[in-house]
């Protein structure tokens, strides 16, 4: 049995939480995936994964077993990539995470990455916050671009990169479309805002609560016509129908192309929430990570994000 392989396995089935598409993920035939499972269990005399007519979890001694994975797979990786890389030459990949309202940013990011640095392959996430510290702490993520401020004082796990702050705007259509793109009208209230039918992120997402927030301080309960997980999504149904959406000034960024839709900044109250990158504080980071680094704390990079 290959050790690393199985290794690798087991990580896949925690992420994905599904045997087939875990299967998938390592290019395995699930009944492959599933067997050296079981041959992992025999070698350790003890049940990994709890097994009923769907993937159920794993089981305390599995849990245990899994962090170690995770640590084992993180040092083979680091191995193979100082053995790999030169260090101005990094090669290897890098797993980056991005809240849904941050993923233009994420995407110039990577792109800017391995413009620099070609030996490096960027893998890009969009996930929540949650999802975020979690692949952080997990090791499955390198690098998180998200909200800052939900990270604790007292977390000595994870260091932040400040990058910029997020603003909000309302974005509605427009009954004078401007030939050059997205137009910006005149600042309106929250309260205005709220009282407009809107599509909204999902619960879940921080974003949502960060907006959720603002309304009520406003005094707006939230009741949005769409909620979805996908920021595509919000600015089509904005394009297509007859709500609104409030967006970040990436996202409105990212739309500028639409010349029927304008976004007004929001006032009343004032809502600003930095937004960084994210990562496991280590005094030995990977070559790839440090280039990641290196880049998101460039001047150069810095003056090309969103203006507070």
């Amino acid at each position: 049995m290959n050790l690393l392989a199985t290794l690798r396995y087991l990580v896949a089935l925690n992420t994905h939480q599904h045997f087939g598409r875990a299967a998938q993920a390592c290019n395995v035939t699930q009944p492959a995936l599933s067997n050296a499972l079981r041959s992992l269990e025999e070698e350790f005399g003890t049940a990994i994964v709890k097994r009923g007519r769907n993937y159920a979890g794993l089981t305390p001694e599995g849990e245990r077993v899994l962090s170690t994975a995770q640590r084992m797979l993180r040092e083979r990786d680091l191995l193979q990539q100082e053995l790999d890389s030169a260090a101005a030459r990094p090669q290897g990949r890098l797993t980056l995470g991005a809240v849904p309202t941050a993923v233009p940013i994420v995407a110039r990011f990577a792109a800017k990455l391995k413009a620099r640095c070609p030996g490096i392959s960027p893998i890009v996430r969009s996930m929540s916050s949650p999802e975020i510290e979690a692949g952080l702490e997990s090791l499955s993520l390198d690098l998180g671009l998200g909200y800052t401020d939900r990270i604790k004082q007292q977390n000595t796990h994870l260091a932040t990169i400040a990058q910029y702050t997020e603003h909000y705007f309302l974005v509605q259509r427009t009954d004078e479309p401007n030939a050059k793109g997205l137009h910006v009208g005149k600042p309106v209230s929250w309260r205005e805002a709220g009282e407009l039918p809107l599509c909204l992120l999902t619960p879940e997402m921080h974003n949502r609560t960060i907006v959720g927030s603002a309304l009520a301080m406003a005094g707006v309960e939230v009741k949005p016509e769409i909620e979805t997980n996908s920021v595509l999504t919000l600015a089509l149904s904005v394009v297509a129908g007859n709500v609104c959406s409030i967006l970040p000034g990436a996202l409105v960024d990212a739309v500028r192309t639409y010349a029927e839709l304008q976004a007004r900044p929001l006032t009343s109250p004032d809502v600003r929430t930095p937004v960084g990158f994210m990562m496991v504080a280590t005094d030995r980071p990977s070559r790839t990570l440090r280039a990641a680094v290196d880049l998101a704390r460039d001047p150069e990079w810095l003056s090309v994000l969103p203006c507070e």
